[in-house]
């Protein structure tokens, strides 16, 4: 007979587009490598515990199929990584961990941990919801985790023991004292590389995720293999609407509020050009840098750009990255950037009224002259994905079109807008807790995608009148003739042609009535 497998942790990946993008996910939405179960996995291993990854997204697995998977394997702990790859996807992708924990919870006793933005803001309110859940990670949880797994049983006792969880004793809620992130330093140390020998695949290696259509240049043949990775965790600012910075978290407050805890960290140039080389080996050329801000300090971007430009001289490399629009004024910073292989810069350009960027504590932003900004970048035969926020507080009807006149003018070659979310994590949250403002009562209704959508109302809108501009806004630019021009220009026929079947696709809303 054959031995049984035996895990330490297995990481699991759960699906939720098809209640997220509803039938965008059919086609259109990309399929994101789970980089924070690869990073969580080779740094677990890397100190002698057996793991493995199941990716339930990419191998579209049914709940049955997942418990099949999982009894084979014996785990000691399954780990459920909720974070995606979008600000909002670790609140919307809860939907699916949570759907598959009450499902395995009916036939197996291994305990089910999360980890992940939301339940690092909610780390009570998370346990007290979800029955299913044995205990949550209130930050990053690498030095967590790992003394978690030396435990010899998950027992209430052995729990309080360990700094950075939270737990339910019987009917009792239990936050431990806050565990500490991974220092700059240790970096390569401690969390030393992706796992990519894990994740599942058809033929070659990630060949099961897909890239963002724009990311591919509107081609479906473009989109796979793709990977993402980071190169810096954490940002060094506080923008009220964002939650990226609760995985630094080092508090036990109840309630995490992301803009307390605004910190970078880099690991060195020869550990991320490492990671290219093994993905350029592999035969991935799509490549999306999933930092925040990866153009931000020249000590760390310049060198790894200078070093990827060696590797680039076929121009062969498709990367996009994340950027601040006031970090991107100069050519000759362009120019190494393009020559790297960067393709695509996503741009936060949020509203087209200063008033309303400074509202939201948007930096020094005001200053900059977006209109030249976006000239330079295009100069330097870069394309942009340009962002953009609808009903930040303070906005009206009139500062929404004032920033949708903006992206016409601009006419980026990548156009986003999202409805303003008071996502789990952010100050927003918080600040609309307080002033007990409607919030959404399903984790899809933090998702701009989800039928259950509900943009945090202002003072002039309603969050009806939010999506409704938002959907508005999203058919009028894709089908505006000036942007179709562009895209034919720059990438073909076809591509303006998949631009316009995709936004065919209609997306229905509770809000609206659908």
């Amino acid at each position: 007979m054959e031995k049984k497998k035996y895990l330490d942790c297995l990481f699991l990946v759960t699906k939720s587009s098809k209640k997220t993008y509803q039938k965008l996910s059919q086609t259109y939405s990309a399929i994101e490598p789970p980089t924070w179960a690869l990073l969580l996995a080779e740094s677990t291993r890397s100190v002698g515990f057996k793991v493995n990854i199941l990716d339930a997204n990419a191998e579209n697995l049914s709940e049955e199929e997942i418990l099949k998977r999982i009894k084979d394997v014996s785990p000691k702990l399954i780990c459920l990584v909720v974070y995606g790859q979008n600000v909002n996807a670790g609140t919307t992708n809860m939907s699916g961990a949570i759907h598959t924990s009450e499902y395995l919870k009916k036939f197996i006793t291994t305990p089910i941990s999360i980890i992940g933005s939301h339940v690092q803001a909610l780390p009570l309110e998370t346990l007290k919801t979800e029955k299913s859940i044995d205990f949550v990670f209130t930050n990053e949880g690498v030095y967590s985790l790992r003394n978690l797994l030396k435990l010899n049983d998950f027992s209430p006792m052995s729990l309080s023991r360990i700094k950075g969880i939270a737990f339910r004793n019987e009917n009792q809620l239990i936050i431990n004292e806050p565990e500490k992130v991974v220092p700059n330093e240790k970096m390569d140390i401690d969390l030393p590389g992706y796992a990519w020998d894990l994740l599942p695949y058809k033929t070659k290696p990630l060949d099961l995720y897909r890239a963002p259509m724009w990311h591919a240049e509107y081609d479906f043949e473009k989109r796979t293999p793709y990977a993402s990775l980071q190169t810096s965790l954490g940002c060094q600012f506080g923008c009220n609407f964002c939650m990226i910075n609760i995985l630094n978290r080092d508090d036990k407050d109840e309630i995490g509020v992301a803009s307390n805890y605004s910190k970078m960290r880099f690991w060195t140039t020869n550990f991320i050009i490492k990671e290219f080389d093994k993905l350029i080996k592999m035969g991935v050329k799509t490549i999306r840098i999933v930092d925040e801000m990866f153009l931000l300090n020249p000590k760390y971007y310049i060198p790894l750009c200078e070093q990827l430009a060696e590797r680039n001289k076929d121009d062969s490399l498709r990367i996009w990255s994340y950027s601040r629009i006031d970090t991107v004024k100069r050519p000759e910073i362009l120019k190494l950037v393009r020559s790297a292989g960067i393709k695509w810069l996503a741009l936060g350009i949020e509203s087209g009224e200063k008033s309303v960027r400074l509202e939201v504590d948007k930096g020094k932003f005001e200053d900059v002259d977006v209109r030249k900004v976006i000239q330079k970048v295009h100069e330097a035969d870069i394309n942009v994905m340009a962002n953009y926020i609808f009903g930040l507080p303070g906005d009206t009807k009139e500062t929404v079109k004032k920033t949708f006149d903006l992206s016409l003018e601009l006419c980026t070659a990548g156009w986003n807008t999202y409805g303003a979310m008071a996502l789990p994590g952010s100050f927003l949250y918080k600040k609309a807790l307080d002033e007990g403002k409607q919030l959404p009562d399903t984790y899809e209704g933090f998702s701009f995608h989800s039928y259950e959508t509900l943009p945090l109302s202002t003072e002039k809108l309603s969050a009806k009148e939010i999506i409704t501009l938002r959907d508005e806004a999203f058919n009028q630019y894709h089908n505006h003739k000036p942007f179709l021009n562009l895209i034919e220009k720059k990438f073909g026929k076809e591509a303006a042609n998949n631009i316009v079947d995709m936004t065919k696709v209609k997306l229905k809303r509770k809000i609206k009535g659908d």
